[in-house]
């Protein structure tokens, strides 16, 4: 606590908050109390504490404090105070189960403020509702929030705004959403800074009355109102808290600044759910089905359950699989995904808060904070590729203070279960991801400039200066804004005869505006940095709304085809007005979508306990009870081959009639390994003249060729080198046409390409035509454009993770190499072998294809 912390118990506010919390038998953490006292010295910071422990109220119930200290003898009775809060939060989801509690809360107060939620589905009546008079407390998505800054006169918005409050700040942070906020806050902290003299933005200080003014002089909350703005950030899990909470404060410039940090023992249980038989031979995603009878039990012993699925299609199978063992639930469960129809998902989230159901297959669509206190349990299936993953879902249940996080980690193939070893681990060594920020992010600073050209307009200095306080664009320099500035006002140097392209005007006050109201219109329309393949929307013949499908999955469709879709099963009638026409179906198979980026990598720390559990397998004595049960498997890797313990990397040379096999187990991810495979082999070829196929897991990846691999003790170790590292890595794989696809969503962010009005979405492939027609011509004409130098970054440190892979390579040249030579294939390279089988088989004739090659090697 800071050392005048009995200032904030001898506040009228504090007392008020304290008796109402009382009356309902509750008492503030020390960390809540904390931070309210660091707001009422107007300091700015990040409060971190464990899901369900009371984030919310730590800064909600210091703006209360806040405004009651200033007010203390008519806080009851005033209304319409201006915006005193502003609350930031990634999901919509989010937002209403926030705007319920603090409603609650007022309502309990007696208080006049109002709680507004502003996004997607924010009707535009309330919407002019909040334009004409702010509620005190609005609650808003990032995206929103840019779409409030293209309002005339938006700047009045927040002359009497006390707060920013960041929520799930550990979501937003090292995403382009997280660029999008720390713009906003830029903008939000010059609109709101006071005029001349040290008075409270908005309404004027209140006076005590005579019987208080003693107490008033007395305590200086009271007699010295705060001209400052104070910002929150509020995160849960996350490793790098000092390095988060510097990249959020960045704009306002402080010398000092604090992280309050909960000290609670938050306990979680994890248990793993074990097959009664290990696969010697495993395969991903195969497992994970065999044991849904296993989890009936856990649904029907708990009160709630929620079942996290990593992908949207998976989820549909779970969905059905569960219904079909255990008909008994129909009516108790449900499926909560992106791309179910938000009608839908409202029902699903309320039926939760009331205990109306039992169990709710999700995917990450319920990660973040909402407060569902009927869930008890929860049910992890498959590998969450992170440890804040981990825990931000386990921490979806028990979530209140002082309650048992439960969760059960339920393996899809027999490996993953070093993987919940390794988990356990990182728990208990409070091993957790760091999330890195990202810089200099050029095409969402051009779409926030044109946001704010649609609005008031801007001058191009202050802005400058504005964005330089950002920790994204801290380092970006006057040549690349003014690039940036001559491409929105005249098409840059390619575009420059295309009037399209020319969208903000410099008026003769020297402020830059977009005075086109067809222009003004399609940029408000487009505001984010989501971007996903057209979406297209699925509905009933004759009925209502099911959800959303992507336009490439139902492409391969032809009408009468069978697929599932939010737990129905549907059958395509055809597609009108980019709306998927269905009706219902009683097929008994159906094609379960597939949405794409459903893959996500494993993280390094997971990497790293995942290459120290195999230690375990080695090692006599106790072991975790996932390692024990995996002996089968162990030992059978250990006749065929080896068990690398830390400090090693296993390389497997193997021949069979597909051809030579190269299998290697760095454990850093698939993305790491796709780009160290191309490297690898690029290597290989310098060598002697040879050609692969690759494919990867997150354990390892595999080269297969037609020809014996030239791979030795000799030269191995030059093969993971550093030296020459960038240029063998921009030879080894096609880095032009990687950097294309990723420039089609950097067009998108930035304006270049338009994709459609609503009912109207352009076909993806259109979209990417005109994203390759726009790099070819930058390439050509515009060598040095920004939006190009940003393609070829995203490539590097996004879909290839540079700087993981360089460390990846330092760790392995540092290690002992152990080449072995199998007479068949292991258990750790037939889940890479069955993976690079699935392109080219269906599901069914996969499943064949793989039990006759488990029964053969089993026979071997």
């Amino acid at each position: 606590m800071p050392n005048n912390s009995l200032a904030l118990h001898s506040t009228p506010g504090y007392q008020v908050v304290r008796q109402w919390l009382a009356g309902k038998d509750f008492y503030p953490f020390p960390f809540q109390e904390e931070t309210w006292q660091h707001i009422l010295n107007g300091k700015s910071g990040l409060m971190n504490a464990p899901t369900g422990c009371g984030k919310t109220f730590s800064v909600f119930l210091g703006t209360v404090i806040q405004f009651i200290n200033l007010h203390p003898t008519d806080y009851l009775r005033r209304k319409n105070n201006g915006l005193q809060l502003l609350w930031v939060t990634p999901l919509r989801a989010l937002a209403k189960d926030i705007g319920r509690a603090m409603e609650q809360v007022i309502n309990e107060l007696g208080m006049q403020w109002r709680i507004g939620i502003r996004n997607g589905d924010t009707d535009a009546g309330e919407r002019q509702k909040q334009k004409r008079n702010m509620p005190e407390v609005l609650i808003i998505t990032p995206e929103s929030l840019h779409l409030l800054l293209t309002q005339k006169g938006y700047p009045g918005f927040f002359k009497t705004l006390k707060i920013i409050a960041i929520d799930e700040w550990h979501e937003l942070i090292g995403s382009k959403r997280g660029v999008l906020v720390e713009l906003a806050i830029s903008r939000i902290v010059n609109c709101s800074k006071p005029d001349a003299g040290c008075q409270i933005p908005g309404a004027s200080y209140q006076q005590p009355a005579a019987s208080n003014r003693k107490s008033a002089t007395n305590n200086p909350h009271l007699s010295s109102p705060n001209c400052h703005l104070s910002l929150w950030g509020i995160s849960a899990t996350i490793g790098n808290l000092e390095q988060a909470m510097e990249v959020l404060l960045s704009p306002l410039q402080l010398n000092g600044s604090v992280i309050v940090k909960a000290n609670l023992n938050k306990q979680i249980h994890v248990e793993s759910i074990l097959p009664d038989e290990i696969e010697r031979y495993p395969w991903a995603g195969h497992l994970g089905l065999t044991l849904a009878e296993q989890i009936i039990p856990i649904i029907e012993q708990s009160n709630t359950t929620l079942i996290f699925i990593n992908t949207r299609g998976m989820s549909e199978r779970w969905y059905q699989k569960l219904l079909d063992i255990a008909p008994q639930l129909a009516g108790a469960i449900a499926l909560h995904h992106g791309s179910i129809e938000h009608e839908l998902r409202n029902w699903v989230e309320e039926a939760l808060h009331v205990q109306k159901l039992k169990a709710v297959v999700c995917t990450a669509s319920l990660d973040l904070g909402v407060d569902f206190r009927p869930v008890d349990t929860v049910i992890q299936v498959g590998s969450p590729k992170g440890v804040a993953r981990f825990l931000q879902r386990a921490g979806r249940s028990g979530h209140g203070p002082g309650e048992v996080s439960r969760i059960y980690f339920l393996p899809t193939h027999s490996l993953e279960l070093v993987e919940a070893a390794a988990l356990k681990a990182a728990i208990k060594a409070e091993i957790i991801e760091s999330r890195e920020p990202m810089l200099l992010c050029f095409d969402v600073l051009t779409q926030y400039l044109c946001t704010i050209a649609v609005g008031e307009g801007f001058k191009p200095d202050e802005i400058y200066d504005e964005i330089k306080t950002t920790y994204c664009f801290s380092e970006i320099t006057e040549e690349e804004y003014l690039h940036i500035l001559h491409y929105i006002t005249k098409g840059g140097d390619a575009l420059a005869q295309y009037d399209e392209y020319k969208k903000v005007e410099i008026g003769e006050d020297g402020i830059y505006r977009i005075k086109n109201r067809g222009i003004a219109m399609r940029h408000r329309m487009h505001i984010g940095t989501i971007v996903s393949d057209a979406m297209l929307k699925v509905k009933l013949l004759g009925g209502s709304y099911v959800g959303m499908i992507e336009e490439y999955f139902i492409s391969r469709l032809s009408p009468g085809d069978v697929f599932a879709l939010a737990g129905r099963t549907l059958e395509l009638v055809g597609i009108k007005d980019m709306t998927v026409i269905t009706k219902k179906s009683n097929a008994k198979k159906s094609i379960v979508p597939s949405w794409n980026g459903g893959r996500m990598p494993l993280s390094a720390n997971l990497g790293v306990m995942l290459r120290q559990a195999f230690n375990a397998a080695l090692t006599r004595g106790k072991k975790p009870v996932e390692i024990s049960v995996l002996q089968p498997l162990f030992e059978l890797q250990q006749q065929l081959s080896h068990i690398p313990k830390a400090g090693e990397l296993l390389i497997e040379q193997i021949v069979t009639r597909d051809g030579y096999h190269l299998f290697v187990y760095p454990f850093e991810g698939r993305l790491v390994h796709e780009a160290m495979a191309a490297l690898i082999a690029y290597r290989i070829s310098r060598i002697t003249p040879i050609t692969f196929s690759i494919a990867m897991n997150d354990y390892g990846f595999e080269l297969l060729s037609d020809q014996p691999i030239p791979v030795d003790d000799a030269n191995v170790y030059e093969l993971f080198s550093i030296q020459h590292l960038m240029q063998d890595i921009q030879a080894s794989v096609n880095s032009v046409e990687m950097a294309r696809r990723k420039f089609r969503d950097i067009a998108v962010i930035g304006g270049l390409i338009f994709q459609g009005y609503p009912g109207e979405h352009k076909k993806a492939r259109h979209l990417q035509a005109s994203a390759s027609l726009l790099f070819n011509v930058f390439s050509e004409y515009d060598a040095t454009n920004l939006l190009l130098r940003q393609a070829y970054q995203e490539v590097f440190d996004q879909q290839m993770e540079e700087v993981r892979l360089r460390n990846a390579l330092q760790r392995i040249v540092s290690e002992n190499i152990i080449l072995t030579f199998p007479d068949r294939l292991t258990p750790f390279c037939f889940p890479i072998k069955v993976d690079s089988m699935r392109e080219n088989l269906t599901s069914e004739k996969l499943e064949d294809r793989i039990q006759r090659m488990q029964a053969q090697l089993e026979r071997d």
